[in-house]
Parts: C-alpha cells; sequence; structure tokens
C-alpha cells in the first residue's frame, strides 16, 4: 500500500498536469477561430474562381492544357501523394488518420508512388520506412502563408508537366467541426473535368450569358488553372491547419476531464489509507492502555 506522501506526490502531479491540459486547451481555441476566420475569408475568392472557370471551360478547349492531360496507365506510370499532416502532436488521432490514408492510398496504387510531405509527423513516419520521398515542408503551420500553397502547388506541377508524376493526390484533414474531421483524399492533378463547373449539365432554357475577354479566353484559362491548384492546395492547408486546432482542443478537453477524475479517485483513496492509519493508531493506543 502506498503511503501518504507518496499519493500527495501523485496528487499534485496529476494536477500540474491538468493545469498545462487546461492552458493547451485554452491556446487551441484560441487559434481555432483564427483559423475558422481564414477559411471563411478564403472562401469568396476560391467561389468566385469557380465562376470564373465555368465561364471559361465551355468557350476553349480545356484538352490542350497539360494540367487536364489524362494519362494511359503504363510501365513507366507513377503517382504523386502529398500527405498533410501537422507538425505537432497532442491532438487524438489526427495525424494518425492522415497517415493511415496516405499509406493506405500508396498499397492501393496500381502504379509506383512517391511521397510529397507536408507536416513534421508525416516526415517522421514515412522517413523510417522504405518510400520515396519527392519533397517536404516542415514548419510551415507556425506561420502559414498562401506563398507556402503556391510553393507547394509548384512542385506538384513541376512533377505532373515533367513526367515525374501522372496522377497527384492530396490527402488531408478536412475541418466539419469542432468535434469531426475527415480524412479526403483529392486528386489534385490532373484536374477532373467535373471539378470545373462549366462541365456541368445545364438545364436546356437556363439562359447562357456571354463576355468579351482580353486577353482572349484560352490565355486566361491557362492563367487561372496553376492558380487554382494553387487555391485547392492553400483551401487543404486551411482545413488541416482548423481541424488540427480543434482536435488538439477536444484531446486537451479529454484530458483536462481524465485528470479531474484521476484527481478524484487518488483522493478518496488517499482519504481511505489516511482514515486506515488513524483507525490503527486509536487501536493501538487503545490496546496499550487496557494492557496497562
Amino acid at each position: 500500500m502506498p503511503s501518504l506522501i507518496d499519493l500527495r506526490r501523485r496528487v499534485r502531479a496529476v494536477k500540474n498536469t491538468q493545469q498545462i491540459t487546461k492552458a493547451m486547451k485554452m491556446v487551441a481555441a484560441s487559434k481555432l477561430r483564427r483559423a475558422q476566420e481564414r477559411i471563411t475569408n478564403a472562401r469568396p475568392y476560391a467561389v468566385q474562381m469557380q465562376h470564373v472557370l465555368a465561364g471559361l471551360a465551355g468557350r476553349v478547349d480545356s484538352s490542350i492544357h497539360p494540367l487536364l492531360t489524362v494519362r494511359e496507365p503504363g510501365p513507366d506510370s507513377r503517382t504523386l501523394i502529398i500527405s498533410v499532416t501537422a507538425d505537432k502532436g497532442l491532438c487524438g488521432s489526427f495525424n494518425t488518420n492522415a497517415i493511415k490514408s496516405a499509406a493506405l492510398a500508396a498499397v492501393g496504387s496500381t502504379t509506383p508512388v512517391s511521397l510529397g510531405i507536408v507536416g513534421r509527423k508525416g516526415r517522421d513516419y514515412f522517413g523510417r520506412r522504405d518510400y520515396s520521398i519527392e519533397f517536404e515542408q516542415i514548419g510551415i503551420f507556425q506561420k502559414l502563408t498562401f506563398a507556402n500553397a503556391q510553393t507547394i502547388a509548384t512542385l506538384a506541377m513541376d512533377a505532373f508537366t515533367s513526367g515525374r508524376a501522372d496522377r497527384v493526390l492530396l490527402v488531408y484533414n478536412e475541418f466539419k467541426s469542432v468535434i469531426a474531421q475527415q480524412v479526403v483524399v483529392d486528386q489534385l492533378l490532373p484536374i477532373a473535368r467535373t471539378d470545373l463547373p462549366g462541365q456541368a449539365q445545364q438545364q436546356p432554357d437556363e439562359a447562357q450569358v456571354d463576355y468579351l475577354y482580353e486577353p482572349s479566353a484560352q490565355e486566361i484559362f491557362n492563367q487561372l488553372l496553376p492558380r487554382y491548384v494553387e487555391v485547392q492546395v492553400y483551401r487543404a492547408l486551411l482545413d488541416s491547419n482548423a481541424a488540427f486546432y480543434a482536435a488538439q482542443m477536444t484531446a486537451m478537453d479529454s484530458a483536462s476531464r481524465n485528470a479531474a477524475d484521476m484527481i478524484g479517485s487518488l483522493t478518496l483513496y488517499m482519504n481511505k489509507v489516511r482514515q486506515a492509519a488513524i483507525t490503527r493508531e486509536i487501536i493501538e493506543v487503545v490496546s496499550g492502555a487496557q494492557a496497562l
């Protein structure tokens, strides 16, 4: 049976840990709010870009653009999987789910796979295993900017247009709510024709609005497709960042409640031990008095 001193030390250690988890929960909640605001602010730009592409897709020959080229599977075909994880832990199953989905996508691929790693946790996992690493981006979530997304998108587009990859997949955690994150596996390249709103079927009686473009619609289309890929990567990074803070806040809240339960159990056990010691001392005093 542990002594009272040992029990008090354990209670004190658990209380100190609880203070840390509560502080981490508050920090994660504060950062989550800012991350949600960034997603909300970035959405109108992405929606407007989709509208512009919808107007252009039906007026140009999109099959001639290299980012739209669908290559037939062959003996030299390769797949690039961009895995987005966090740089830190203490976030429940956030990193595990993303890594597991990327690994399953690699195993299920019918072509050789190379990886693009975003986040330290993914680098630590895949770096210890026999995977071909195309590029790494570590520490970008400390100060996430659109330039980070441009860098990743440029690396992916270079790998695709140079032939080092015939398909590019993006694996990340999508932010649904504070208590729900969903791992998404999206095809980034080639850009699927269904991703372009202009390819969607329109109603027969739907009014067709035409525009005049300067320069030509084809040139604008060629400029917007790379930017479209950059925006997709940026949205994935923002989603993953917000989902990380939501997962960390949930995990730290659960840890704080578990610490409170442990403190209650230890305190109850400590009181029982102290009561048993007091009872034993009283019995010893009474027995000694009776012996006298």
